[in-house]
């Protein structure tokens, strides 16, 4: 067990190391006073100058920000999210006046409200401005933080559209207020949700209680997940929490597995073309990013519509696959055994030439293209 934990600590500090971390300190005219914040870039950040990125802040940046950039990374260095930018503050010596709220309003007070303000009109524009950001943004708080991320939720137009609450302790009206304002959100949101079988009890008891509520919710704009670790702690819980809320979050961003092509790409009965563009169109919408179709997943679509026969959907897709990955062979291809399969000899001989000048690309080469070419002139005697 220990030997497994400490290779989980290496695997998050080698990944750390491979990210631009930076230490800023900003000065905040709303606190009066300096804060400091930890800052990770995406890799190769410099390098794609017109790439923009979502934003994940993280407070209780002194024990939180390692862990949650360390999976970023990871994550993102599979593809399975997008890769952002994080940005932990740091509050070992002010994280309970940064969290104060009124004893009678359970609403940010004194300290506690110059924090938001902070966050929402000096430290979060400050980031938009210095660093090329995406439209998604993400806050995360543990126990007392936890809390008062929520607070975000109650503006008219939230700056953050996703939450992860690890453990929070909660202020005594916030189960009802949460349930209010989850229930009518009216843009996509995401919260996630977690306690463990030996969290503290008062907290543990309060957010299964309040998982019962939301649980119930019928938004269609909810993104909402609970999670209640067993043989875990208030603190040991952050460890497994985070890629589980990475891994819900960021569902719709992953490449479509092998599960998803049995259980819902062959069983489709609507164009899978469609099924394509639709994914990436709805992850644009989602995350607010826009991104090159995966090579992969033009394969697993054209494997479907070969395996069903579904011929006149490769042209379509083969124009896609030439916008997409104009370098490779791989839009061509598709052209070609489309136009072959439709009784096109003559268009299919042409597509596959014009592939053969280009990359080749997973399980296309130019001697197979060549084949198909010779192949054709074989049967037909061109």
């Amino acid at each position: 067990m220990k030997k497994s934990i400490f290779l989980i600590l290496i695997s998050i500090l080698t990944s750390i190391s491979y990210g631009q971390v930076k230490y800023e300190t900003f000065r905040s005219i709303k606190l009066d006073q300096n804060r400091d914040l930890k800052i990770q870039l995406p890799r190769n950040y410099e390098k794609n100058e017109d790439k923009t990125y979502p934003v994940i802040l993280v407070l209780d940046g002194d024990h939180l920000f390692e862990p949650v950039a360390g999976n970023v990374d990871y994550f993102s260095y599979w593809e399975d999210m997008p890769e952002s930018i994080v940005v932990g503050v740091l509050q070992r010596k002010t994280r309970e006046d940064d969290c104060r709220y009124d004893l009678a309003s359970y609403l940010p007070e004194g300290k506690g409200a110059e924090f938001f303000e902070f966050i929402g009109q000096e430290l979060m524009p400050h980031i938009e401005e210095t660093y090329r950001t995406a439209e998604l943004k993400i806050i995360v708080g543990h126990d007392y933080t936890g809390n008062f991320i929520n607070y975000f939720l109650f503006k008219d137009n939230p700056i953050f559209q996703g939450y992860i609450n690890l453990s929070p302790e909660l202020a005594p009206p916030m189960k009802e207020r949460l349930e209010n304002v989850l229930t009518s959100a009216k843009t996509d949101l995401w919260y996630y949700l977690a306690t463990a079988s030996n969290d503290a009890e008062n907290i543990k008891n309060d957010l299964i209680s309040l998982d019962e509520k939301l649980a119930l919710i019928e938004n269609t704009e909810l993104n909402y997940f609970f999670d209640n670790f067993d043989e875990s702690s208030h603190y040991t819980l952050v460890g497994r929490a985070i890629p589980k809320a990475m891994e819900v979050f960021f569902k719709m961003y992953r490449p479509i597995s092998k599960k998803t092509y049995k259980e819902d790409i062959l069983t489709l009965e609507t164009s899978l073309y469609d099924y394509l563009v639709d994914i990436y169109d709805t992850t644009e919408k989602l995350y607010g990013i826009k991104r090159q179709i995966r090579i992969n997943d033009f394969i697993a679509i054209s494997t479907a519509i070969e395996k069903k026969e579904l011929w006149e959907e490769l042209e379509p897709l083969g124009k896609l696959a030439i916008k997409e990955h104009p370098e490779t062979m791989l839009g061509f291809y598709y052209l070609g055994l489309g136009y072959e399969q439709l009784g096109e000899p003559k268009k299919a001989m042409r597509a596959y030439e014009n592939g053969f000048q280009l990359n080749e690309v997973a399980f296309l080469t130019k001697d197979y293209m060549l084949e198909k070419v010779n192949k054709i002139k074989e049967d037909f005697g061109y």
